[in-house]
């Protein structure tokens, strides 16, 4: 059978943290294809994606901030895919903001995501990622949130890829990227 498993897993050690640091957006009109794209021995981390591409970074603090997939399964219909759902809270309204934050929600965009362990993920790789939810609030309190709340979903055939451990300044150049 193709898709039996091929390997167990352990307990691993309880070295991993939760949480997102930053976010990279590329524009949908920046596209890039699997084609494009040179993956490590085992086929699933990415090391390199040919061109060159403005990844625009947004910083990300707080408790607030998550990536979710979802596996999405019918055995009546024989169908698998995955949902990529991100979740960010962006402190601090502005016009400038508003206005990204609008062709953002226009378009759909590939996001590389950077979690609290240094890992790279890469959401919406084929199919791109549509902003399916969110919230402009100026809060009631004065120690509630005054900024945007943004949820972005993915439907994918395969789970985000990861970057073969890189930092930021690697992953720039290995994926020609200008960090905007």
């Amino acid at each position: 059978m193709a898709c039996a498993i091929s390997s167990g897993r352990t307990t691993p050690c309880k070295d991993s943290l939760g949480g997102l640091d930053k976010i990279y957006f590329l524009n949908d009109t920046d596209t890039f294809v699997s084609g494009d794209i040179t993956y490590n021995a085992n086929g699933e981390g990415i090391t390199s994606i040919t061109g060159t591409h403005s990844a625009y970074k947004y910083d990300l603090k707080g408790d607030q901030n998550s990536f979710t997939q979802n596996i999405v399964s019918s055995r009546d219909n024989g169908t698998t895919y995955f949902e990529q759902v991100l979740q960010v809270t962006l402190p601090n309204l502005s016009l400038q903001d508003n206005k990204e934050l609008k062709l953002l929600a226009y378009g759909n965009p590939k996001v590389i995501i950077k979690d609290n362990n240094n890992k790279f993920w890469l959401m919406g790789l084929e199919f791109g990622a549509d902003v399916t939810g969110g919230s402009s609030v100026t809060g009631a309190a004065m120690g509630d949130l005054s900024g945007y709340t943004l949820t972005l979903t993915a439907k994918e055939p395969v789970m985000a890829n990861l970057f073969d451990d890189v930092t930021e300044a690697a992953l720039a150049s290995a994926c020609g990227l200008t960090i905007v």
